[in-house]
């Protein structure tokens, strides 16, 4: 059984308001990663392939997200890279 914090009435454990005072009871949590946050990322992904590995594995459980869209605009910039550099 669970409680308020500011009034000390008991409520359920997937109550988001006390219904007696109106206080919050969970905290909200910040969403990363919405409307194309990770844009800029995954350019400098593509552009630094290594760059995009670190941040895939620094991310991946955290920002998974994000750590796929860099891990795969790092993958895509160091195939490119290997062709073009290839052929020269």
């Amino acid at each position: 059984m669970a409680y308020c914090p500011s009034c000390g009435e008991s409520v359920r454990d997937d109550q988001d308001v006390c219904l007696s005072c109106g206080a919050e009871l969970k905290e909200k949590k910040v969403v990363y990663g919405e409307s194309g946050s990770y844009v800029g990322w995954g350019i400098l992904s593509f552009l630094l392939p290594l760059a995009g590995l670190i941040l895939f594995l620094v991310w991946k459980d955290s920002k998974p997200k994000g750590a796929k869209i860099c891990g795969t605009w790092a993958l895509i910039g160091f195939v490119i890279n290997l062709i073009v550099f290839s052929s020269l």
